[in-house]
């Protein structure tokens, strides 16, 4: 098997995985660069949705958690993992 060859067994497979690269790995990887800094940004009087659908408004901030002021009077705490969107 010659080099001419074996570049054109290789050459399909490398196009595939450029293919797939582009298409998948990378915006991937930069959808969970803003999720990252969204959460690590998330600050109290934030209003924010949570991944179940919960609205509330951040009163605390802890390290892995937020306490969510959902009504008047009525608090929850929430994973930080748990929040879906910043509303503004």
């Amino acid at each position: 098997m010659n080099l001419d060859q074996l570049f054109a067994l290789l050459f399909p497979f490398v196009i595939i995985i450029a293919v797939f690269y582009m298409l998948i790995w990378r915006p991937q990887s930069i959808e969970q660069k803003k999720r990252k800094a969204m959460l690590e940004a998330l600050k109290r009087g934030d209003r924010v949705v949570t991944v179940g659908g919960i609205h509330g408004t951040i009163v605390v901030t802890k390290k892995d958690s937020v306490v969510l002021q959902i009504a008047e009077k009525v608090e929850i705490e929430v994973d930080r993992s748990g929040i879906g969107s910043v509303r503004s």
